[in-house]
């Protein structure tokens, strides 16, 4: 049997769209890991997540991780896990914008809201990975104002997550070409038409 085993890492400040993104593009294809999700008492969060991740794999399952992972310390026991079972590792870095994390951070109600001051700390951790740390590809997300969000790869390969129909309604001439076969794999592999 064929393994489609692979880890997609966010990585991103608190309220910076990861969980969005992760249901919008990535729910239909990879299993999903959040310390979020987790009790707010629970013990040993990251043994836990790491223990999860690691059934996904062993059963061959794509597994995304959404949690802050704002430098190599969080990043490294999933890239070292992920290439103990030969499984392709992605980041989906979410490039920081401040005041719109705190902006939509401030309009969360209980639980989800982080107090201002942990998004702050947050951002002094916050590095953008690279191939260079063990990730096999690094894609740049970002909310394209149109109620989707625009990806790129480190090749300039674009893509949008953002529904065809909206797409055609504020389109720029040659806006097709632009997000055409891969390029809009999103919209192909999710399902949201």
């Amino acid at each position: 049997m064929a393994s489609d085993a692979h880890v997609a890492v966010l990585v991103g400040l608190q309220a910076s769209g990861k969980s969005t993104f992760y249901a919008r593009c990535l729910s239909g294809r990879y299993a999903l890991v959040s310390k979020d999700l987790f009790p707010r008492g629970a013990k040993n969060k990251q043994q836990r997540q790491m223990r999860l991740v690691e059934e996904h794999l062993a059963a061959g399952r794509p597994v995304a991780v959404d949690n802050t992972n704002p430098s190599p310390q969080e990043w490294g026991p999933l890239l070292e896990l992920a290439h103990t079972h030969r499984a392709p590792v992605t980041a989906y870095w979410f490039p920081p914008d401040v005041a719109g994390s705190l902006r939509r951070n401030a309009a969360r109600a209980g639980r989800e809201r982080v107090p201002d001051v942990g998004v702050l700390a947050t951002l002094k951790r916050l590095r953008k990975p690279s191939p260079a740390d063990g990730f096999d590809e690094v894609r740049e997300v970002r909310f394209d104002g149109r109620g989707g969000f625009d990806v790129e790869d480190e090749a300039g390969t674009f893509s949008t997550t953002t529904p065809p129909s909206e797409l055609a309604s504020t389109a720029r001439p040659g806006w097709r070409e632009g997000i055409k076969g891969a390029r809009a794999a999103f919209w192909g592999n999710t399902g949201n038409r």
